[in-house]
């Protein structure tokens, strides 16, 4: 309802604003802060239809309003109320007594310097009612001198205009490069890009921006940040006005989409205007049809916009969402609907922000300049005066932030798509079959038609043929050119949505589509000044200066222009071979695996095409700041994890984008730098497993290979080209070579940045918290002589069983032994501890098997997927040996997760109690299962927990329902997600534990990046690689050792139970409890004689909880005489009975799921039906290896029937083997710790290297 205020406000339906406001102030729970803010925003709202119409009653009415609706319901008032109120006053009063009574007393609410807030309000006051008031109130009345001075004052500075101050920042070092060669796009993008790029190339070459003074940066950056519809039409509306005046048409053949675009603008704008009619007739008509509701629901919210920009948005927004997609694919209208809604919505926004930061005018200036020297005139006891708030806790985002409602959304999106299918026309020229003549005809650009995918009929968008093949050839301008880096330092975070970019709008967090925990939670811990120190490790993130590498950028671009692959840049022309078409015979698998061999080609191909549209925008962007220096503001998911709000240019980015980067800063190397060079050097190369000195060594070895490469890097021997991250080993030749060319190597400023990175940052943090011995010495959080290294341990201790299998004749241990290589298990270990399922575990081990031994299939006589399950058994188990002690708290995160997501708040029982909410349970078992199935609806609580530095993580998986939306074009199933909705209890327990981690990682990288920045060091991270100047890596290592060792020194896993403890007492959880076990029989007996519902429990046992914690001895000792399942579960102490919860499978480190034998062989069947679409003809002759696999298979109990009754049975046995009994939420005792001292870590120089 708000964002439904908020547009009726908006476009003058003041009394419809009324009406939603009074059912608003209606809602007990909607916050009184945020709702005298949009009483204010009516008040605003009618005093502006007043200014045009002047009304005494309607001012009258103001006032009764006032009294009825604010004063009755004791609102806290602010400043802009106060304000309001005077206004209507003196549009409603002449009689002098009067006015003299209503002026005194709402000046009476603002005591003070309130007082001038009120007064500087220049958008409700003008300078006629500011004198009436100060007659009537002398205390704040200003003389004129002290106008004259303040207006003086507040005149801008005559400093030079920015095309000065640039013809002033220009250097003569600065040297022209080659343009990047466009790549032909399946779409728009790139003309946008180069358009907002093309400021640049209004800036001198040779000019760097950072020398300008702060107000032309500042400049410049919001020219930047502007959104480019206005430019998209503009460039639409030139080409169509060049063709006229060379008397042209622009429904020619061969006119540029620039041109067409510009009709589609004019036809869209005239239907939009008329699309406005409408909704004003269906608002006036006393009889509504259906679709009168429908525009009068989203009347208003087109209205915040004008039909040319509304216009112009839907055209870029559709040729947006269908380039992604693939032109020649089309869209599915939900997934169109949805761009365009959300599109329509940030511009919408966007455009407000803009006229909200308008220029105040100077007589504001002028009062609030006065107010630091006012004299305070002893308030009067007014009857607000202790109510009086600030217009900041009025919460003014309250209203800018409101999410439009999805079914709004739905119908503004398919109004608008629905108008552009009607008006976008393309001219379609054919040759007739028979004349041979050239006939054209005027085709919609888009259809609407239904598709059957998958078994379902979608509703699909399709692009005209015509439209194709002109996308394909010419790419067009859209919304990819959104957020490029910032030439000046970002702004300060202040708040959720204040930060970062000066003009575009940046949340600090972000979250899902309709996830609002975490924002609440977020801006709750704002206000509290919890995340403070988040904000400064974003700053400090933030104020890192960039510049592009240029000697790597000349490079990349003549590798580029070469059009050949290069490598990561993939080939212009990818040279792929289509097998040879067999020939046609009797067996049609011989052309369906053909068929597949082509789909696969294509879609290769495809690709690459893909990856290198993506790096053509990163090119332009790069070659357009090459002689500036530039900023990355940050901001964080839901874990904390940070990352840069600049898209396509990053420092995260792939191998490319690192190499073209380099601090804007300079160092000197030093002794130390100039090692860490050298180092740095082989750890890129991939040399990195070796010791310090080897790595050093490495370099040295190499150094005629290093000077080659960066004298001759494409003519030359290519050595660069053989390392593990390519464009990095080149950058790092070009500074190396720079650095022993120079007279004094440890004199040379170096401004390349050096990574150091973790070994397996996630394990290193579960070793800690584990206490693991043996599993921190392999993730070098004990001191050695040479890095451990995880991934190989692994790997040897899966060679050691397979040896052992191997001798005992297993078939899988005889096929692989010998084959079993780091690069193997690497992922599987990586990705395991952040919560990769056995089945994924499974598909990275294969896909490794594909790659490094494609023959084994035939080799071995199975499946490559079954010598994985294989494999990743021996992984998980390898694992869950060396980290005993973070197995053991993973499956403690799994426990105390599995009862948060059965419980109930205190807040809920007591609302079930007093609401009666569920119905009584004393009717007919149908009704009873209703009760039940409504009271597990209520499992409600997300998991919640804060980091080491005060951030609050809400985890965002709940169970959201659909919902049918009819529009225009097609009834739409949506997901409506709502803060109401019931948790995904098995989402939320299997990610608990790795966005833990992951909030660990986050804590320690900001802690580092703080005190970095304190120690003025410049410093960037890609979660786990931490980067600075060569010089500075001995201190950088020494923060990011002591930031880990402040993490773990602390009781980490204590501090979680501790909160956990506090945020959800008095919580009552439903627990299971085995059978056949004591408590459970007494329990049985108890519910055989008492005969009462689920719910009943629930209410008895709350009550019992309720009179436990009475400070009433009398109610206690009631309380201790009552009996419940909960009560006999305590007095048996019968803990160990306690069933754990059926989402804990597999969740502990290295885990195995019990069914992993049925599992693979499904996987396997499946990955065969996939594969082979028709089966073997029955006469032909097994192979051996295919009777080998038949042979495995009948071991694995081969029958999918079998196997599916053989899964249901336990399934069934499972749950016919436990019992739900209510209990009050405790958690579980914490595991022991093992004895790895965390202190150790100083001594450890691989902790990261």
């Amino acid at each position: 309802m708000v964002s439904v205020f908020e547009a009726c406000i908006r476009v003058g339906k003041v009394d419809r604003a009324e009406l939603v406001l009074k059912r608003l102030s209606g809602v007990e729970s909607y916050p009184r802060e945020d709702l005298i803010f949009l009483h204010n925003r009516y008040l605003r709202a009618s005093l502006d239809q007043m200014r045009l119409h002047p009304d005494r009653t309607r001012a009258e009415n103001l006032h009764k309003w006032y009294e009825l609706h604010i004063r009755a319901n004791g609102l806290p008032l602010t400043t802009e109320t106060v304000a309001c109120m005077l206004k209507a006053s003196l549009l409603s009063e002449h009689h002098p007594d009067r006015l003299h009574r209503l002026v005194t007393r709402y000046m009476g609410m603002a005591p003070g310097e309130a007082g001038l807030h009120v007064l500087s309000m220049a958008e409700i006051l003008s300078d006629q009612d500011l004198a009436v008031i100060t007659d009537i109130c002398p205390t704040y009345n200003l003389a004129p001198e002290d106008q004259a001075e303040s207006a003086t004052n507040s005149e801008p500075e005559t400093a030079s205009s920015t095309e000065e101050a640039i013809q002033a920042a220009v250097s003569a070092d600065a040297k022209d490069i080659p343009e990047v060669l466009a790549t032909p796009q399946k779409g728009v993008g790139l003309k946008s890009l180069k358009q907002t790029l093309s400021l640049f190339d209004e800036i001198p070459q040779n000019c760097d921006i950072s020398t300008l003074p702060l107000r032309d940066r500042r400049e410049i950056q919001a020219r930047l940040e502007r959104d480019c519809v206005d430019a998209a039409v503009d460039r639409w509306r030139e080409e169509s006005e060049s063709l006229q005046k060379m008397g042209l048409n622009t429904s020619v053949s061969h006119a540029s989409l620039n041109s067409r675009l510009y009709d589609w603008q004019l036809a869209l704008e005239a239907r939009l205007k008329e699309e406005m009619t409408k909704i004003e007739a269906a608002e006036a008509a006393l009889k509504k049809t259906p679709e009168d509701y429908d525009r009068c629901m989203y009347g208003p919210f087109l209205r915040l916009s004008t039909p040319s920009r509304l216009a112009a948005v839907t055209i870029l927004s559709t040729l947006s969402s269908t380039a992604i997609c693939g032109v020649d694919r089309g869209i599915t209208v939900s997934q169109i609907i949805s761009n365009l809604a959300k599109f329509t919505e940030e511009d919408i926004r966007a455009q407000i922000m803009l006229k909200k930061n308008a220029p105040k005018t100077k007589r504001r200036q002028v009062v609030m300049a006065k107010s630091a020297t006012a004299a305070h005139k002893p308030a009067p006891e007014g009857e607000a005066r202790s109510r009086l708030i600030s217009d900041a806790q009025a919460k003014d985002a309250a209203i800018a932030d409101a999410p439009w409602p999805v079914s709004v959304k739905t119908k503004v999106g398919a109004a608008l798509l629905s108008s552009l299918l009607d008006t976008a026309k393309i001219k379609v020229v054919k040759e007739h079959p028979q004349t041979k003549t050239l006939v054209s005809q005027f085709q919609p650009a888009f259809s609407h038609a239904t598709q059957l995918k998958k078994g379902k009929r979608l509703g699909m968008i399709l692009l005209n043929k015509e439209l194709v093949k002109i996308l394909k050839r010419e790419p067009q301008g859209d919304y990819l050119a959104k957020h490029l880096p910032m030439v000046v330092e970002p702004e300060p975070w202040q708040a959720f949505d204040k930060g970062g970019f000066l003009e575009s709008s940046a949340n600090l967090v972000r979250i899902k589509q309709g996830d609002r925990d975490q924002r609440l939670y977020t801006e709750a811990a704002i206000a509290r000044g919890d995340m403070d120190q988040v904000f400064k490790g974003l700053d400090a993130l933030g104020k890192t200066a960039w510049r592009v590498n240029t000697p790597v950028l000349e490079v990349m671009l003549d590798a580029w222009n070469s059009k050949e692959e290069l490598a990561n840049l993939p080939a212009l022309d990818p040279q792929i071979p289509i097998p040879p078409e067999p020939e046609m015979s009797d067996d049609p698998t011989e052309r369906r695996k053909w068929i597949r061999a082509v789909k696969a080609v294509e879609n290769e191909k495809g690709g690459l095409h893909s990856v290198r549209c993506f790096m053509n925008f990163q090119l332009e962007i790069a070659r357009a700041f090459r002689n500036q220096t530039f900023y990355f503001p940050h901001n964080i998911d839901f874990r904390g994890r940070a990352y840069p709000l600049p898209t396509y240019l990053n420092h995260m980015g792939a191998d490319h984008v690192r190499g073209l980067l380099r601090f804007a800063n300079g160092k000197e190397l030093g002794e130390a730098g100039l090692k860490w060079l050298k180092v740095h050097l082989a750890n890129v190369f991939g040399f990195d497993k070796a010791s310090l000195k080897d790595r050093e060594s490495f370099a040295m070895d190499n150094l005629v290979n290093i000077f080659d490469s960066a004298s001759k890097p494409l003519t030359g021997n290519r050595w660069w080209l053989k390392a593990e991250d390519p464009w990095q080993c080149l950058a790092t030749c070009f500074e190396l070579k720079a650095a022993l060319e120079s007279p004094e190597p440890t004199k040379f400023v170096s401004h390349l940045p050096v990574h150091q990175d973790g070994t397996c940052n996630g394990l290193q943090h579960y070793a800690a918290l584990g206490g693991d011995s043996w599993g921190a010495r392999q993730v070098n959080l004990e001191p050695g002589d040479k890095p451990a290294d995880v991934y190989s341990a692994v790997a040897n201790m899966v060679k050691d069983q397979i040896v052992k299998d191997a001798e005992a004749q297993n078939p899988f241990a005889l096929a692989l032994n010998g084959k079993i290589t780091r690069k193997v298990v690497k992922q599987t270990v990586m990705t395991n501890v952040y919560g990769v399922t056995y089945a994924g575990a499974k598909k990275q081990i294969c896909k490794q098997l594909d790659a490094l031994y494609p023959d084994l299939p035939k080799e071995s006589g199975f499946e490559n997927m079954l010598s994985a399950a294989y494999i990743a058994k021996l992984v998980f188990k390898s694992l869950s040996t060396m980290f005993r002690g973070a197995h053991d708290i993973q499956y403690w995160f799994g426990e105390i997760g599995g009862r948060v997501c059965r419980a109930l708040s205190a807040e809920q029982l007591e609302r079930i109690a007093n609401d009666g909410l569920l119905s009584s349970s004393t009717k007919a078992s149908r009704d009873k299962k209703t009760s039940t199935d409504e009271l597990l609806g209520q499992f409600r609580a997300t998991i919640v927990w804060t980091t080491p530095l005060r951030m609050p993580i809400a985890q965002p998986y709940r169970r959201s329902g659909t919902r049918v939306i009819k529009t225009s074009l097609q009834d739409l199933y949506l997901t409506m997600p709502e803060r109401s909705d019931p948790v995904h209890r098995k989402k939320q327990l299997q990610a608990f534990p790795p966005n833990f981690i992951h909030s660990l990682d986050a804590t320690h990288m900001l802690l580092s990046a703080l005190e970095c920045h304190d120690l003025g060091l410049d410093f960037a991270a890609v979660h786990d690689s931490f980067w600075t100047h060569a010089a500075d890596i001995d201190t950088m290592n020494r923060v990011l050792r002591d930031a880990f060792i402040r993490i773990h020194e602390e009781d980490v896993v204590g501090r979680l139970a501790r909160e956990f403890e506090a945020r959800y007492r008095g919580s009552i959880y439903l627990a299971k409890i085995n059978s056949d076990t004591a408590v459970e029989q007494k329990i049985t007996a108890f519910r055989k004689q008492k005969r009462l519902s689920l719910r009943d429990e629930l209410l008895m046992e709350y009550r019992r909880q309720t009179l436990l914690r009475s400070a009433d001895p009398e109610q206690v000792a009631e309380a201790k005489k009552m009996v419940t399942p909960a009560s006999i579960f305590e007095q048996m102490a019968a803990a160990e009975a306690l069933a754990a919860p059926e989402d804990m499978e597999a969740l502990g480190l290295g885990e195995i799921p019990s069914n992993a034998d049925e599992a693979d062989l499904a996987t396997a069947e499946n990955e065969e039906d996939a594969h082979d679409e028709i089966a073997a003809d029955a006469s032909e002759v097994e192979s051996p290896g295919e009777r080998f696999t038949a042979h495995l298979k009948d071991m694995m109990k081969v029958s999918h029937f079998e196997q599916t009754v053989v899964l249901s049975d336990k399934k069934k046995k499972k749950a016919d083997r436990t019992i739900q009994v209510w209990l009050p939420l405790t958690f579980p005792a914490i595991p022991k710790k093992g004895d790895f001292d965390v202190r150790r870590l100083r001594q450890s120089e691989y902790f990261f290297s």
